[in-house]
């Protein structure tokens, strides 16, 4: 998931895993060699690091639990469609389970890798990582809306949304601050999403695009 371009923010990963980190904020000038500079040097009030709010874990799979600082509004009611309603449901996961790998500091945790495979997975792994090493967490709230969703042929979809970071953030676990930037145009990303039902009867993520700033996501 593209987010902030703060911290880490301009990082890009493979241009089938298009990926920066968290929420809104300032220009794209930024990079990963400002991290340095950045820690610990921001203000902000504190958030909990308890993990309280749970996510019931749908049959099979991998129960997500969030601390409780981390909210999140998915504006895409159901279509009616079963195979259609299983792609928004497991994309729901597939999101909070990339953020529940931020937080534990875990660049293979299982519940992420549950829902992302190859050239998803792989950057995927790259974005948790820079979180890692930058000793930083997402907080906040996220806001996704406008989804598009298409069911092909052989068990294969796509999902193309909106997120709305304006309100998300990256958090430092030494200090405990949070780096809050203000809302731009960048704040909001368009995603596009390949996805593959495996034989677990999940859907996975196979492919994933995003574009920072799209028009189309613009409040």
């Amino acid at each position: 998931m593209t987010r902030r371009p703060t911290l880490l923010a301009a990082l890009t990963l493979t241009a089938a895993a298009a990926l920066t980190l968290s929420a809104c904020g300032s220009d794209d000038s930024s990079t990963g060699k400002d991290n340095d500079k950045i820690a610990g040097a921001d203000t902000g009030s504190e958030a909990s690091a308890s993990p309280t709010a749970s996510d019931p874990a749908p049959a099979g799979r991998p129960k997500i639990d969030l601390p409780s600082d981390l909210s999140y509004a998915f504006d895409w009611p159901k279509t009616g469609n079963k195979e259609k309603d299983a792609i928004l449901a497991d994309s729901e996961q597939s999101i909070k389970a990339v953020d529940l790998a931020i937080v534990n500091q875990d660049a293979l945790d299982k519940p992420y890798l549950y829902y992302y495979e190859g050239e998803a997975a792989a950057g995927t792994q790259t974005f948790i990582q820079a979180y890692v090493k930058a000793k930083a967490r997402v907080t906040g709230a996220y806001r996704f809306y406008d989804p598009v969703v298409t069911v092909r042929g052989k068990g294969s979809g796509s999902l193309v949304y909106c997120e709305d970071q304006s309100k998300a953030y990256d958090m430092y676990l030494k200090t405990k601050k949070i780096n809050k930037t203000p809302a731009t145009k960048n704040s909001y990303v368009l995603y596009n999403t390949l996805l593959q039902k495996n034989d677990k009867g999940v859907w996975v993520i196979e492919k994933i695009l995003s574009q920072r700033g799209s028009d189309r996501c613009q409040p």
